[in-house]
Formats: structure tokens, sequence, C-alpha cells
């Protein structure tokens, strides 16, 4: 219980509270489990209640209407049921009953409700049924709060794949940071080789049809003379002219080009080679890590690289870990999710895709058109069950093996957090503080798995293009140091 309702709570009068128990007394409730982590509850109410239902809608009606010869709320009883008519006070008495009784049935039987009740049948069979001083009984249903519970939480089998520093990722990184920082200088008495710019002039026509290709000619653009800059074919038509000469170049469209009128079609360049240039590349020295970096010297800048290259191995191993883990007690979990978490869990997820669009400068309202959102809706789903089953595989952990993290070490690393953020006048020191101790408790229950369970490391994939990107990520291409994880937390 919140402090705010534990203190409503305790104001409550006598009479309040007699009034609450009387409104208990009025009700039958009995519950059902249904399929999807939802509930059945039967309500049963007196007539007594019925009644008293039927009076204050009567009475709240008759506040709304005015007649010609009586003041406003003193218009007898028969000329108001004329005049409003029996059908919408009994409708209005069912609402506001169903309304109050579902209040006072969730607190009886302790229901632990994440969504509005529906009737199971339709309004209109059981305002057919309710008759002012008769007793009534219906039957809502609902989601509630799922029950996790796991088959095994010890002796976990799982598979990583293992992830080790990679000493000649600095050069490749330092190499990458050369060619950012090259001058491009004219080319002269030799033929376009791979790594040169070309300028160069194109028409696009498709093969086919012999119909331009929209957007596929210009009078001069820079070409980098490396494989996947283009679309197959173009580069490599390039390669051997010399500046002055024209080649007709025959190409592909890739069957996944984003364009799809384009996707899958031969095509044919006609291509000019205006002017060649090569990247002339900074030499390896300290002037270089100072252009590059925040570091001093070249040893100093290869001394970073190497420190953050290697907690990043460290970190992306751990989570390799971690996400093996995960899927083995995940394995384990008995659970039925219900639909209103699932359909919060996707609101949340497409809500952090807007963010991170909009964070790029881009226009959401513009993209997120209704078509655009519905997809996103069914493609986001297995995501964001896959979430909902960790998450609450995580918390039937914690119930099974009584895991919990101290309120002192929650306070601890508030306070830490709190430092590392530039502004905390706009953070909310509740949902910091429910964020932190998320945070901590999965961190101890993931530490508990990693020492009651068996991982096995295979070996990484090759050619991995995510690893090789996290890796330039986290080198942040030798410039200035990231936020620290704390501000990003």
């Amino acid at each position: 219980m919140s402090p705010a309702a534990a203190s409503s709570k305790a104001a409550q009068t006598p009479a309040a509270e007699s009034e609450a128990s009387q409104a208990n007394a009025s009700l039958q409730v009995s519950t059902s489990p249904r399929p999807g982590s939802r509930l059945a509850v039967e309500i049963g109410v007196t007539g007594s209640r019925c009644q008293a239902s039927y009076d204050a809608a009567l009475a709240k009606l008759s506040r709304s209407i005015k007649l010609p010869g009586f003041r406003k709320g003193k218009v007898p009883r028969p000329v108001l049921l004329q005049q409003i008519g029996p059908l919408r006070i009994r409708a209005t008495a069912l609402e506001e009953l169903v309304d109050s009784a579902f209040r006072d049935a969730v607190g009886q039987a302790k229901i632990e409700a994440i969504s509005a009740p529906q009737l199971n049948e339709a309004f209109e069979a059981v305002l057919a049924r309710f008759e002012p001083g008769s007793a009534l009984t219906f039957t809502l249903e609902l989601d509630v709060e799922p029950t996790p519970s796991l088959k095994l939480t010890k002796g976990l089998q799982a598979e990583a794949e293992a992830i080790s520093y990679d000493p000649a990722r600095v050069d490749e990184l330092l190499d990458q940071s050369r060619r950012r920082l090259a001058t491009l200088v004219p080319v002269e008495g030799r033929a376009a080789a791979s790594g040169d710019v070309a300028e160069v002039s194109f028409s696009g026509t498709y093969s086919d049809t012999g119909e331009a290709i929209e957007g596929g000619s210009s009078e001069g653009m820079e070409v980098e003379l490396e494989e996947g800059r283009m679309i197959p074919g173009f580069i490599e038509g390039i390669l051997g002219m010399e500046p002055g000469d024209s080649r007709t170049v025959s190409c592909s469209f890739p069957e996944s080009y984003p364009q799809a009128e384009a996707a899958g079609r031969p095509a044919e360049f006609e291509i000019t080679l205006i002017e060649l240039k090569t990247q002339e590349l900074p030499p390896l020295d300290d002037a270089f890590a100072q252009q590059a970096s925040d570091k001093s010297t070249l040893a100093e800048l290869r001394a970073d690289l190497e420190t953050r290259l290697q907690e990043d191995a460290e970190r992306r191993h751990r989570a390799n870990r971690h996400d093996a883990l995960l899927e083995a007690l995940v394995e384990q979990l008995e659970v039925e999710l219900p639909e209103t978490l699932i359909q919060t869990e996707i609101r949340n997820l497409i809500e952090q895709t807007a963010s991170q669009i909009a964070q790029q400068g881009m226009d959401v309202k513009k993209l997120f058109t209704q078509d655009l959102v519905r997809s996103l809706v069914d493609t986001s789903r297995p995501e964001a069950e896959q979430r909902l089953r960790r998450n609450l595989a995580l918390k039937a952990l914690a119930a099974a093996e009584a895991i919990a993290v101290a309120e002192a070490d929650i306070e601890a690393k508030v306070k830490e957090v709190s430092l590392g953020l530039s502004d905390t006048s706009t953070i909310d020191p509740q949902r910091l503080r429910l964020a932190v101790g998320d945070d901590l408790l999965n961190e101890r229950l993931l530490e508990w798995l990693e020492a009651n369970s068996t991982v096995t490391e295979k070996p990484p994939a090759t050619n991995d293009a995510e690893a090789l990107e996290a890796e330039a990520e986290a080198a942040d291409s030798p410039t200035k140091a990231g936020p620290t994880a704390a501000a990003k937390d």
C-alpha cells in the first residue's frame, strides 16, 4: 500500500468504515480463473443495494431536468419517470451499480486487477434482469497480475558465445580514424584502384525496359571505391578507368533494395570518370593522437583504446552469458501472459523506437503513420512477450529463493546515480528509486544464476558485423569518452 493510501485509510471516520463494511456485506463475491491470466468475478448484489442504486440514479437525473412550474430538483416522481423514461433510469442505475460493486469486490476478494472489467454478457441482458428491490447477480472478467512459477531454479544448463579482446582491433580503429582525417589529393598517371575516391557523372536505365531510373543519375558525385558503397557492379565497373574515360556498366539491384520498383532488377549505367583522388593518411604520431582524441600522445591513445576495448569485450561476454542464463530460466517458467501487460510492453517498445528516431532529428509525427503503427504493433509482439517472460522469470526466481536488495544498498546507488546526472530537477525521485532497486535486484539475481548454473562457451561467429560495430562504439571512434554508466541509467 502506498503512503498516500495508508494515510487515507487511517483518516477514515468510523462512519465511513461502517459504510464500507455495509457495502461489502451487501455483496456475495466468488472468483474463478480464466485462460490468459484472466479472472471471472461473480458478484451477487442484494435487493436493497439495487434499490439504493436506482434511487440515487433517479435523484441524479432529476437534478438535470428543468420543467416549467417546478423548481429544479423538486419535480414530482411520477412526472420525472414520464420525462426521463424508466429505461434510462434503470440503465444509469445499473452502470453505477456495476462500477461500485466491482470496486468493493476488489477490496473484499483482494483482487489484483490490471485491466478494466468487462461483463461476460451483453449489458442489455443484465439490464433485462435488473429490478429495483430485487437481488441481482452478474459476472465480470478482467486481467489480473500473473503468478509466475519455475519448475527448476538451480542446475540450469546454458550455452553462450564467448567474446574475447582482440588486440588487432586497436590498429583497425586507428586506421579507421586516420581515414576519417585523411586528405584527398588528385591522382595522375594511373587508373582507378580500390580505396580511391572517384568523381563521376552517370545516368542509369533499367535493362529490362530501357526506362530511366528515378534518382539514378548525377552530373558529379564523389564515390569511395570500396566494396558495398554502391549497388553490386557499380564500383567494380569504375575500377581500371582513368580520368576522362566513359564506360557502360551492368549492375543489378539487390532483392532487398528499399525501393520496391528497383528491387531485383538489372540495370545499366553510363559512367564517366571526371577526376580521381586518393586518400593521404596522416602519420601515426602524437600529432595525430591530439587531432583524433583528447590524448596527448599516441601511446596514451593506444592504451586508452586497449582499455576500452577490453572493458567492452568483458561487458559483451558477460551480457552473452546472462542472456543464455535468462533463456534457460525462461524455459523453466510457467505463466500465462495477460493481454494487458503484452499491450503495455508493445507500447513501451514503440515509444522507445519513436524516442530514438526523434533523437536523430526526424519528425516522428510524419513517420509514424497509422499503417506503420499497426505494423509495429504486430512486429513488436514477439519481443514484448520475450521481455515480459524474462522479467516474470526473474520475479519468480526472487520469490522462490528469497533474493532481495537491502534498503541501504538502494540508497547508496541512488546517491551515486544522482551525482552522475547533470540535471536532477526533472527526475522523479520515487521512479528513480524503483528503477535503481530493479536494476540492483536483477544484478543480484543474475549473480545467483551464475553461481548456481553451468554455462558452456562456444566460439564467436566469424565476420560478426554487429560485434565490430559494438567495438567501434565502445572505442568511441578514438575521441572523447562518452557519458558515465550512471548517467545512462
